[in-house]
């Protein structure tokens, strides 16, 4: 008897098994500092939101408030991400001095990206590409190299997870984690360095916003390198949930299946990438 109710596989997490995961008490245990900011900065979204019904003012053909308000959920996302896959990471790792001060440094990043972006967008002035004054030039390189250091962040969890044994996942999932992480911050590097390099993000066309394409508002009408830098954040999302749909098929100890979609979601960075800088819209069937 003892033999066989010690044989009986684990019930599936139900949803309330997976709110209890991903709840903000959760989350806060699995990394303070990752999961208060980047709470924080979903909660700043709500004045975000005042200040866009109430600031009549244009930024590249779009309210002023569209840019920090994208820039707030975004790092949001990923903070709470990087908080909530510490948990299956080395605890010989997270333990040690170097790492709590990494994190320190990237949540102090995080801070002036944001700080930078919302100060800049009160003022009426551009906070990415403008270097019309020597402090604005000071300014945006320092911004520059706060981005590399917030995006190291998930180089070095891929890191601490993959020296980890038993980190409760199947194999085929930590596998997709590491990776995801992993190739989040050279694909970003790329795209976003390309970026920096050419002054802006359009290759072509309109150098606005105003007919771009429905909520990302990508240009419609020419090359746009955010479509490529968009992909390049996103690997350390996008490969999980691309693992846990295929488990069902392989299952959750192949690897090849995580090894191909790694592969082809380069690949299609890659492609989008190449597309913005021959001047190429994403999805030009929907028309611009």
């Amino acid at each position: 008897m003892s033999a066989a109710v010690m044989s009986t596989p684990a019930p599936a997490p139900g949803p309330a098994d997976w709110f209890c995961r991903l709840s903000p008490a959760r989350l806060a245990a699995d990394s303070p500092r990752y999961a208060a900011l980047g709470l924080f900065l979903a909660l700043a979204t709500i004045p975000m939101w005042g200040a866009l019904a109430l600031d009549t003012r244009l930024f590249n053909g779009l309210n002023v408030w569209v840019k920090p308000l994208k820039f707030h959920v975004s790092l949001s996302v990923y903070l709470l991400t990087l908080a909530w896959f510490t948990r299956y990471a080395s605890p010989e790792l997270t333990s040690r001095r170097w790492w709590r001060w990494h994190e320190r440094a990237v949540v102090c990043a995080v801070l002036a990206e944001v700080l930078w972006i919302g100060g800049a967008t009160a003022v009426g002035v551009g906070s990415h590409f403008n270097e019309s004054t020597r402090l604005l030039q000071v300014l945006y390189g320092l911004m520059g190299v706060g981005a590399v250091v917030l995006t190291t962040a998930s180089t070095t969890l891929a890191w601490a997870i993959h020296r980890q044994g038993d980190t409760g996942l199947s194999p085929a999932m930590k596998a997709a984690v590491v990776w995801g992480l992993g190739l989040t911050l050279p694909l970003t590097l790329v795209t976003a360095g390309t970026m920096s390099q050419m002054g802006g993000h359009w290759v072509g066309g309109a150098r606005h916003d105003v007919a771009g394409l429905a909520l990302m508002g990508w240009a419609r009408d020419g090359g746009d390198l955010r479509v490529a830098h968009f992909f390049a954040t996103h690997a350390m999302h996008v490969l999980p949930l691309i693992t846990l749909a295929s488990a069902r098929l392989f299952g959750g100890r192949s690897l090849m299946p995580v090894r191909a979609s790694a592969l082809l979601y380069t690949g299609l960075v890659v492609f989008t990438f190449v597309q913005a800088l021959m001047g190429r819209p994403f999805l030009p069937g929907l028309g611009a």
